[in-house]
C-alpha cells in the first residue's frame, strides 16, 4: 500500500500533494507499468484522507496519462514510452548587472527619472481615465491614435522642420519594433549600411533578421557618402543630428550629398534616427534631414525615450508618401503596440504645451551637468592631456585622453577607481574598426551634478600616474 505523509498545513492542496507523489513514483519506476493502484476508498482509509481527495489526484493522473481507468476494474499504471531523464538544475546565470556596480557610472542609455513630470502626467492620466471612456478599451488605429499622431505632426513641423500628414506617422513600442516593420516593408534582401562606430542594437537587429549589414566609416562631417557608394547598399541608417557615439553633426552639404545618393536609384532609402535631437545646448536645433528631402526617400524615426522616459516605449516613424499604400497593404491588420492609455495621455501632454516646458527644464538640467563635468575637467590635472569632443548637443560626449594609455587601460584603471567609462571601441560592430585612439564615451544624463567633481577626481587618480613627469 502506498504510504505518503501529507501536510495539511501546506498551501498546496492535499489532492495535489498526493498527485505529485504518485506521479514521481511512476516516473522513477517504483510503480511498475500495468500495476494496479489501490482503490480510492482503501487508499483514503490508509492515508486518513477523504475519498474526494484521492479521486482528485487519480483524475489528474489519468488526464495526464500516468494512469488509465478500466470500468469495474480500477486504476492501472500506464506504460511510459520514454523514461524521463533525471532533472538537472541549471547553474544560475552570471548576472553582470548584479555584479558590476560602480560608485560612478557614465552610461549613455539612461535618463534622470527625477526630472519626469510625475504630477502633471498623473493629472492628465486621471483626466484620460475619466473622460475617454470607450476610446481606452476599443482597438485604436493600427498606426496609432489619431489624436497623438496629429500632435506629433504639429511638434515635428514646429521643432524639426518636418511637414508630415498624420497619415504618414506610425506609432510603435520602441525603435527596434519599428525597424522590424521597416525590414518587412523594404525587404530583407536589401543591403543595409550603418555608421561605424554606431548604435549596436540596430546592427544586432539586422543580423537577427539575417539581413546583410555593412559598415560605413565617418569623418568630421559624419557618414562618408563616398564610402557608402562603395558598399553597394540600398538602405542606410544614420544619426545626422548628433551621431552616436561620435557626436558629429552632419552639415547641410553632406546631407544634400546623402539625399542625392538616395535619389539616384529606385529603391534607395535613408533611415534617419533622430534619437536625441531635442538636446542641443547652443543655437537652434538642427533641422531634420527629412525636411530637406524632395525625393521622398527618408524614413524618419524618433522616440520619447530620451525626452520622457525609456519605460514608456513610445516611438514613431514618418513614412514617405510613396510607401504608404504598401505599408497599409502589408501591415494594417497589425494592432498598435502602444496602449491607448499612454497614447491619449501623451497626446494631452503635447497639446497643452507640457512637453515643450518639460524639454526646457531637461535641457537646463543636462546643460548644467555637462558644464559641471567640463569645469571639473578643466580645473583638474587631467586638463593637460584630455580633450572633450561633441558636447554641443546630446547627452554624452567623447573624451580623448593622451596620457600614453590605451583605451582598454583607461577603462580598466577607471573601473579600479570605481568609475565606469566606456571605450569607443565598444561601439564597433565590425571589429577591428579604425577609430581615434584612447577615447572614451561619457554619458551624463543620469549623473547627479553633486557627484561629478568627485567622479572626475577619481579619474584623475586613475589616469594621472601614467603621464611622464607627473606625480
Amino acid at each position: 500500500m502506498l504510504t505518503f505523509l501529507l501536510d495539511p498545513s501546506s498551501q498546496i492542496p492535499l489532492y495535489e500533494q498526493l498527485y505529485r507523489f504518485i506521479r514521481e513514483e511512476i516516473k522513477r519506476g517504483r510503480l511498475k507499468p500495468h500495476e494496479k493502484m489501490p482503490s480510492k476508498r482503501k487508499l483514503a482509509a490508509h492515508l486518513k484522507i477523504s475519498v474526494v481527495t484521492v479521486e482528485g489526484a487519480y483524475a489528474q493522473l489519468t488526464a495526464e496519462g500516468y494512469l488509465t481507468s478500466l470500468p469495474r476494474r480500477g486504476y492501472f499504471v500506464q506504460q511510459l514510452e520514454h523514461k524521463l531523464p533525471p532533472q538537472v538544475q541549471p547553474a544560475p546565470k552570471r548576472s553582470e548587472t548584479a555584479e558590476e556596480r560602480y560608485e560612478f557610472d557614465f552610461r549613455t542609455n539612461v535618463v534622470d527619472t527625477d526630472l519626469f513630470p510625475f504630477s502633471t502626467w498623473a493629472k492628465l492620466a486621471r483626466e484620460v481615465l475619466s473622460e475617454s471612456g470607450g476610446e481606452l478599451l476599443n482597438v485604436t488605429h493600427p498606426q496609432g491614435a489619431l489624436a497623438l499622431r496629429r500632435e506629433i505632426a504639429t511638434y515635428l513641423l514646429s521643432y524639426r522642420g518636418i511637414s508630415a500628414d498624420p497619415e504618414q506617422i506610425v506609432v510603435g513600442a520602441g525603435t527596434e519594433y519599428l525597424m522590424g516593420l521597416i525590414l518587412q516593408l523594404l525587404g530583407r534582401g536589401n543591403t543595409y549600411a550603418v555608421e561605424n562606430p554606431g548604435y549596436g542594437r540596430i546592427v544586432s537587429l539586422l543580423r537577427r533578421n539575417e539581413v546583410r549589414a555593412v559598415p560605413v566609416p565617418l569623418d568630421e562631417e559624419g557618414l562618408r557618402v563616398d564610402r557608402l557608394r562603395e558598399t553597394g547598399a540600398d538602405i542606410v541608417h544614420v544619426t545626422p543630428s548628433h551621431q552616436f557615439p561620435l557626436g558629429v553633426v552632419m552639415p547641410v552639404r553632406r546631407r544634400l550629398e546623402l539625399l542625392h545618393w538616395a535619389g539616384e536609384e529606385a529603391g534607395r532609402y535613408i533611415l534617419e534616427d533622430d534619437y536625441d535631437s531635442e538636446f542641443r545646448f547652443s543655437g537652434q536645433p538642427i533641422p531634420a534631414l527629412q525636411g530637406l528631402d524632395t525625393f521622398g526617400r527618408v524614413i524618419y524615426l524618433n522616440a520619447f525615450t530620451k525626452s520622457l522616459a525609456p519605460s514608456l516605449r513610445i516611438s514613431y516613424m514618418v513614412l514617405p508618401l510613396q510607401l504608404l499604400d504598401t505599408y497599409r497593404e502589408k501591415f494594417h491588420f497589425y494592432a498598435c503596440t502602444v496602449s491607448n492609455f499612454e497614447q491619449y495621455t501623451l497626446s494631452r501632454f503635447l497639446s497643452r504645451g507640457h512637453f515643450e516646458r518639460h524639454l526646457g527644464r531637461m535641457k537646463s538640467a543636462y546643460r548644467e551637468r555637462r558644464d559641471s563635468f567640463l569645469r571639473a575637467l578643466s580645473s583638474s590635472r587631467l586638463s593637460g592631456f584630455t580633450e572633450a569632443i561633441g558636447y554641443e548637443a546630446g547627452l554624452h560626449l567623447l573624451l580623448r585622453v593622451r596620457n600614453g594609455m590605451k583605451e582598454s587601460e583607461l577603462v580598466a584603471r577607471a573601473k579600479e577607481a570605481g568609475v565606469r567609462v566606456y571605450g569607443l571601441s565598444e561601439y564597433d560592430s565590425f571589429p577591428p574598426g579604425v577609430f581615434p585612439e584612447s577615447t572614451v564615451v561619457i554619458g551624463y544624463s543620469d549623473f547627479p551634478t553633486a557627484k561629478i567633481e568627485a567622479a572626475v577626481a577619481r579619474l584623475e587618480q586613475a589616469w594621472i600616474i601614467h603621464v611622464p613627469g607627473k606625480s
